[in-house]
């Protein structure tokens, strides 16, 4: 689940209900007259946004001409050398169910990797069952690493407002001589109470000294 932080400010409380209608219920009626031990407290309640977002789709489709390569050993030949042998192997791998006929082969010295482009479409399939692969160079064995090439593709990239329909957000809670969880205890059993349109609470913080961070699970 992703986790969106709210900042919650001084002398603030967030409330969730189990019931998303008490929460709307409390919003209209705005004003409060919360009991604070020997203090009347006049509270606002807000509708409860987080902060803007953002939605998309990620789509991945793995491609059925080309494979990456990698663990490719250093060796102390020419750069064409190394694409020509590592063509000629993943073209006999077609005996063993391997790729067949490549088109293109891209290597990369520096960090040892190849992406290997097949003729055939679907030849790339051939590899997802096995990812380690022997190949001979200079009369030595080596085992290199082989993977699907992946495309992805981003879609439907729209922000969006990100609203908790079982959660208020109260305002202007004054400093007491109680403790911060003495307080909250009080405002819980004020909004918990039907007399008051209230219900029950699934959760509910308050901070009087410092600001905090809530997080929001989506």
């Amino acid at each position: 689940a992703t986790k969106i932080p709210f900042r919650l400010n001084q002398n603030q409380a967030l409330l969730t209900f189990e019931d998303e209608e008490v929460a709307q219920r409390l919003t209209k009626m705005s004003k409060h007259c919360v009991n604070l031990d020997n203090i009347t407290a006049n509270v606002t309640v807000k509708p409860f946004e987080l902060d803007m977002g953002f939605q998309s789709e990620l789509h991945i489709s793995v491609s059925g001409k080309k494979i990456k390569v990698s663990e490719i050993p250093e060796l102390p030949i020419p750069e064409d050398w190394m694409r020509d042998k590592l063509e000629l192997h993943f073209y006999k791998t077609e005996q063993a169910e391997g790729g067949g006929e490549v088109e293109n082969v891209t290597y990369n010295k520096d960090s040892g990797t190849a992406v290997i482009t097949f003729l055939k479409p679907g030849a790339s399939y051939n590899f997802v069952g096995c990812t380690k692969y022997p190949f001979y160079a200079e009369g030595r064995w080596f085992i290199l690493s082989v993977s699907p090439d992946f495309d992805f593709h981003l879609r439907k990239f729209q922000p969006y407002c990100r609203v908790s329909k079982k959660t208020i957000l109260l305002k202007g809670v004054p400093e007491v001589e109680e403790d911060e969880e003495s307080v909250q205890d009080m405002i819980e059993i004020h909004f918990q109470k039907p007399s008051n349109g209230g219900g029950e609470l699934e959760k509910i913080k308050y901070t009087s000294r410092a600001a905090a961070y809530v997080c929001f699970e989506e």
